[in-house]
């Protein structure tokens, strides 16, 4: 029978999978609580949360969560996971906060939604710009060729004006 504390843990945990898109997976063996505190605080600058979780618990956790079938995999050994909501900024804070302890901490995967991806991935995903960036080039590209069409009409409205306008310095010119 759980304990209460357990159940309190796997709500959390239920909490935090239900407001994150993106988990990144990590064996944390070796590092120090002052080095775990560490990495959680410069996380937490980011708006991402790392939790050393039981694997048991995050399993029952995920039970219900369309991300169960791909996090199962990556529950093996100590782990850790970084909870997020952007894929490509959680990675590169992830990638930020492990940079004093790449020897020690070992990235072991990612879930982005309900795909699970490999540790090379969350590192190429890392280089991808935000989500935000993402949609400002794909609409500045959708409205470049809109603008350029407007400019193109607008163009013989500016021709004639400056020949009308010519006109007139070349006849005021003639008259004086």
């Amino acid at each position: 029978m759980p304990t209460e504390a357990k159940r309190e843990t796997i709500d959390g945990l239920r909490a935090q999978l239900d407001s994150s898109r993106t988990l990144i997976t990590s064996e944390y063996r070796g590092l120090k609580v002052k080095d775990i505190s560490e990495i959680r605080r410069s996380l937490r600058r980011q708006n991402v949360s790392y939790r050393v979780v039981k694997n048991r618990l995050m399993r029952i956790a995920a039970k219900d969560n369309a991300a169960a079938a791909a996090l199962s995999p990556l529950l093996v050994g100590p782990t850790a996971i970084a909870f997020g909501t952007d894929e490509a900024g959680t990675a590169r804070a992830v990638l930020e906060a492990f940079r004093p302890y790449n020897k020690i901490v070992k990235i072991t995967g990612g879930v982005l939604g309900s795909s699970r991806i490999n540790a090379e991935s969350v590192t190429r995903l890392a280089t991808l710009p935000s989500r935000e960036v993402l949609l400002a080039e794909v609409l500045g590209a959708i409205t470049a060729p809109l603008s350029q069409t407007a400019g193109l009409f607008d163009a013989p409205l500016r021709d004639v004006a400056g020949l009308i306008q010519a006109l007139a310095d070349k006849r005021g010119s003639a008259a004086a």
